[in-house]
């Protein structure tokens, strides 16, 4: 129950940067990729199709060239009013785990997380432990490294731009990523910023397993299995 939209829409697409239709082969891997590593994945930690069907964006839509940004940055994806989730770059796929994570499947987390939080929000408090920390669109010039973002309480310097980005930052980048991973993140936190992303990630964590049943720590260990299947996927024809 989800159109996928790889040919080129003008009406679909944003008028305010140059982009390129998707390759058709290529759109033929990312669908089947989304199938495999996102809506499998919550249905399995669901126990039903239920919940995709019911709270899914309606549309996919992709398109074969990046979308950059005036400062230079690039938009790896949008989520429009819960209807629609559009990612960028599928012309440049490659089947490397790390990558499909870092262009598109921790995007596609983010943004189906957006839509979470716009149905049921979240608590209050969350915004309030960073406060007046958060940067807006200066976020691209606020830190002169990852590090830095993680030692001032931000899991990446995105999520310092404002609470909501914070928010689903906090959640994409847990499940696409391994437990060493996220550890070895708080370390390079130190021990102020790692205690101001661990505070925050309890709020996402309590809010996904209270508010929608789903067991991040659980959904991790589905995502990162079926990255480990991608050898064995067919997915080059229909």
């Amino acid at each position: 129950n989800i159109e996928f939209i790889y040919r080129m829409e003008f009406i679909e697409s944003d008028m305010n940067y140059y982009l390129v239709p998707a390759e058709y082969d290529k759109s033929i891997q990312i669908a089947k990729l989304m199938i495999h590593l996102c809506l499998q994945a919550y249905d399995e930690v669901t126990g039903s199709k239920d919940f995709i069907r019911t709270y899914f964006p309606k549309m996919i839509h992709i398109i074969g060239s990046a979308a950059y940004r005036n400062n230079g940055t690039m938009v790896l994806g949008t989520a429009e009013g819960g209807l629609k989730i559009t990612l960028y770059m599928i012309n440049s796929l490659q089947l490397d785990p790390d990558y499909l994570n870092e262009y598109y499947f921790h995007t596609m987390h983010h943004e189906f997380a957006h839509i979470l939080h716009q149905t049921k929000p979240y608590s209050s408090d969350f915004e309030m432990i960073s406060g007046n920390e958060y940067v807006k669109d200066t976020w691209n010039d606020a830190f002169k490294s990852d590090e830095e973002a993680l030692q001032k309480g931000f899991i990446t310097p995105y999520g310092a731009s404002e609470p909501n980005e914070d928010f689903v930052e906090l959640l994409s980048t847990y499940i696409t990523n391994t437990p060493k991973f996220w550890s070895d993140m708080l370390k390079t936190a130190g021990k102020d910023g790692s205690a101001i992303i661990q505070q925050k990630f309890d709020i996402v964590y309590n809010y996904m397993k209270n508010t929608w049943n789903i067991d991040l720590d659980e959904l991790r260990e589905i995502i990162l299995r079926k990255q480990g299947e991608i050898d064995e996927l067919e997915l080059d024809t229909l």
